[in-house]
């Protein structure tokens, strides 16, 4: 039985920024009633027993628990490297003191753009001058920093400048991550999804840049499933090296996992050992049994682990099925077809704000008759990718 080597910690969805591309769940109602801080210092105390060294803490923004401090100097207590994954927005000196005595490892800060206008629109809030504030403080109280910036066709031909604040921040590390097409990404996709022309102007920037500050900022690239021929391999393999535990103590074996109709995984019913080793949702798509053609007889499938799970679900509708990115999915027609859509710039990102309603009122959406946001296409369990046609945007979440 593998261990796991990291534990991301979603410690609450509620954000101030509202990003198009964002990750978290398209229904928050049922991520209300959050771990609470005794709840969450026994997870980590469980995922230590279990092997895990790296504790990732994350949301929607962590910096809104209050808590935070509490749980992070618990960890730092267990032996844990804990590291922050936050928008920057409410990294107050303070605060930033506080995580620092607590014993908080690493700061990983989010940035839209290169330029306020931008990454505010992108952002949904004024946020780009408080982002910069944040990063700065970083570097002041001696943490790495890395800077994350999600990369997408609005965004993308910015590289070279963003990559030119980053070293003006003294970025430490630079992750330039592609949208990958889960939550509210997948809903607004074909607002999304760069072009192939878009893609081959960074990756020259990006070399370029590597070159030049070798040694110096080290500068991570991750291109968009789509464009790629064969599948990454999603989380290293399904339950093989992270588990990821949503605010409401649901387990999974990667942060998009909660959109498959799978049994779920709750730390507040079971042991985090019980759920990694035993519980039928890990053990489901572990190894390499559970493959169907041509995954089965592949050379590459203790390599990408027929693909993600999640994305096979999203675009065929059935998560068992090979990840249609490989060009050797029967449904990879799926993806070709999303390509050429971004190629011909059929779509563009609207940027107006979404009515931010009171919580209390929001209504749940009905239902989904297929895969969020497809159409079957006939008999069997093919599904067309139909993403909406506006942008829309994560409604804010207890703030």
């Amino acid at each position: 039985m593998p261990r796991p080597f990291g534990l991301l910690a979603e410690l609450t969805y509620a954000c101030p920024l509202h990003c198009p591309y964002c990750s978290n769940p398209l229904d928050l109602g049922d991520y209300r009633r959050e771990l609470s801080t005794s709840e969450w210092q026994r997870v980590l105390a469980e995922a230590r027993q279990l092997g895990v060294l790296q504790l990732h803490l994350s949301g929607g923004e962590p910096l809104l628990r209050r808590d935070l401090v509490t749980i992070v100097h618990g960890a730092s207590e267990l032996g844990l490297y804990t590291n922050l994954i936050t928008s920057g927005i409410g990294l107050s000196p303070e605060r930033a003191e506080q995580l620092r005595e607590a014993g908080l490892g690493h700061v990983q800060i989010s940035l839209q753009a290169d330029e306020a206008a931008l990454s505010d629109r992108i952002a949904g809030a004024r946020s780009f001058e408080r982002k910069l504030a944040a990063a700065r403080l970083v570097k002041e109280l001696g943490w790495p920093l890395t800077l994350n910036v999600v990369l997408h066709r609005h965004n993308l031909d910015r590289v070279a400048d963003v990559l030119d604040l980053a070293r003006e921040l003294e970025a430490d590390r630079v992750e330039l991550a592609n949208t990958q097409y889960y939550g509210w990404a997948w809903r607004n996709r074909q607002a999304l999804l760069p072009s192939r022309e878009q893609l081959d102007r960074a990756e020259a920037v990006v070399r370029a840049a590597r070159e030049r500050w070798r040694g110096r900022m080290e500068i991570v690239y991750v291109l968009p499933d789509y464009y790629e021929r064969y599948p990454k391999p999603c989380m290293g393999g399904w339950g093989r090296r992270q588990l990821t535990v949503a605010p409401n103590g649901d387990a999974f074996p990667c942060p998009a996992a909660q959109v498959l109709p799978l049994p779920r995984a709750n730390v507040r019913e079971h042991p985090l050992a019980w759920i990694w080793e035993r519980s039928p949702l890990f053990q489901r798509f572990r190894g390499t049994d559970w493959m169907p053609e041509p995954c089965r007889s592949c050379a590459r499938r203790e390599l990408d682990f027929g693909g993600c799970r999640c994305q096979a679900f999203l675009l065929t509708g059935d998560a068992a099925r090979t990840d249609p990115v490989c060009h050797l999915s029967p449904d990879h027609g799926l993806v070709i077809e999303a390509v050429r859509a971004a190629d011909e710039g059929r779509r563009s990102l609207r940027v107006a704000p979404v009515p931010r309603p009171h919580p209390e009122r929001r209504s749940r959406p009905a239902p989904p008759s297929g895969p969020p946001g497809g159409r079957r296409r006939g008999p069997g369990q093919r599904f067309d990718p139909q993403p909406p046609t506006p942008v829309d945007r994560p409604r804010r979440e207890g703030v």
